[in-house]
């Protein structure tokens, strides 16, 4: 085996897969990616395919409140966890047997074992050494676990996707994506849920916009989830005679009761064993790699995307970042880069939630009085015929005389599929104006953004 590449990826998911992926098929090139673990990363094995797939089985949970009123009369005998973990699955093992295929077809190389680096162009993999070109780190990101007493009692985000059976009393230490959406699908598959918060402005949901804010906690609590302030700082985790476990405050008080915690206070990088100072690739304090616009590091040659950059840790980020370092390195297109402004989130929560563009606290800030917000709150005509609602709400906020777009925020039922349009007008510099002047599709939710005065 040849041992030298035109470009290798370290790290086998959404970016590490796609900038040899995109090099190989369009521009013949020979790439190699090294990965430990199964291909994917943490979006196909442990993120957001196998969340995806449970959010659609709390959805079906969340659908039978209505049934009744439909007229419908269902009986149910429960939720079978394991019927679902084990269709989940089957989902994510026919995804990696197409990743293997594809490698195959483009005769992408794939070495199994863990890369160190020797110099800027040479990795190390079980005793062998590779080099190449070009190297595009794409290591991911791994969860975070607090150096407290007992944190071990605690499972992380991958821990969650590894349990054969449903917790029946599960607490959840932290308020941001992951704590949310499982909170959200634990609750509907029938666990009894404590989200445990420092506090609800550094915890719940930070950096959204208000009114998402306050609606999901009003919809997460009317659901039955508990939210927990401590108002403090976690001291650390005890198990109990009964086999519990507790959550210990540093003000003294405690949460008890849990058969399953779950750490899910954010991600740090996952560079442990990658030598970075031998090749000397600059890293920020918490250890994220610095790259610049074009996703070069300092070393030239060797490159970051995805989550180990500390950019937005999103699967599509990942993906066209890498995709159009690719084009910049083998398709002459040299000022070729993905702008990081104006990306589209969206939060499988209960109910799903997304944003594009500032919030009114960061609009507020940075341009005062020049901005202009529409807001509007409702209940769905799903609901109409139900004495069970679940609310909605969108806002659009806008700059200067032209009221440019410049953020748009969703929450509620359909949120999730709904924003990608408003997120390409928004891209594009779509004015108030310009949604005015679009013609509603009546009777849906989504027409409120358009007719928001």
């Amino acid at each position: 085996m040849d041992k030298h590449f035109d470009l290798i990826a370290i790290g086998g998911g959404s970016g590490g897969l796609s900038a040899p992926e995109w090099a190989a098929r369009y521009y013949g090139k020979r790439c190699a990616i090294i990965e430990s673990q199964a291909l994917g990363g943490t979006c196909v094995n442990a993120g957001c395919v196998p969340k995806k797939v449970m959010w659609f089985a709390a959805q079906q949970a969340h659908h039978l409140a209505t049934a009744k009123d439909y007229g419908f009369e269902i009986n149910v005998k429960g939720h079978d966890w394991k019927t679902l973990i084990t269709s989940r699955q089957s989902y994510i093992d026919g995804i990696l047997k197409w990743y293997d295929t594809f490698l195959e077809d483009l005769d992408i190389s794939h070495i199994h074992g863990h890369a160190s680096f020797i110099d800027s162009h040479t990795v190390e993999v079980n005793g062998q050494q590779y080099t190449a070109d070009h190297i595009v780190i794409s290591t991911g990101g791994v969860p975070s676990v607090l150096p407290v007493p007992g944190a071990e009692l605690g499972i992380t985000s991958d821990g969650f996707f590894e349990l054969d059976q449903r917790p029946e009393h599960a607490c959840i230490i932290g308020g941001g994506y992951i704590g949310i959406e499982l909170a959200g699908l634990l609750n509907a598959l029938g666990s009894k849920v404590c989200v445990a918060l420092r506090t609800y402005d550094e915890d719940f949901l930070p950096g959204f916009d208000s009114l998402l804010r306050e609606v999901q906690m009003e919809e997460m609590v009317k659901a039955g989830i508990h939210l927990d302030p401590g108002n403090s700082t976690i001291a650390g985790l005890e198990k109990q005679s009964d086999g519990t476990i507790s959550l210990l405050w540093e003000n003294g008080e405690t949460l008890g009761g849990f058969d399953t915690v779950i750490w899910a206070i954010g991600r740090r990088p996952n560079i442990d064993g990658l030598n970075l100072q031998a090749a000397g690739i600059h890293t920020d304090e918490r250890g994220f790699i610095l790259t610049d616009e074009y996703q070069n590091t300092n070393i030239p040659g060797v490159y970051a995307v995805g989550d180990v950059t500390g950019r937005t840790a999103l699967t599509p980020v990942a993906i066209a970042a890498a995709r159009r370092l690719a084009d910049r390195l083998f398709g002459h297109q040299e000022d070729r880069r993905l702008e990081y402004d104006n990306i589209p989130t969206v939060i499988f929560s209960h109910p799903p939630m997304g944003t594009i563009g500032m919030t009114e606290q960061q609009a507020r800030a940075e341009h005062g009085a020049t901005i202009k917000v529409y807001q509007t709150r409702f209940s769905p005509m799903a609901y109409s015929v139900s004495d069970h609602k679940v609310d909605t709400a969108m806002k659009l906020i806008t700059l200067g005389p032209k009221e440019r777009v410049v953020g748009c925020h969703i929450i509620g039922d359909g949120a999730d599929e709904m924003l990608q349009g408003f997120a390409v007008a928004i891209k594009m510099g779509a004015t108030k104006k310009d949604f005015d002047n679009t013609v509603a599709i009546h009777p849906t939710s989504s027409e409120e953004l358009v007719t928001m005065r």
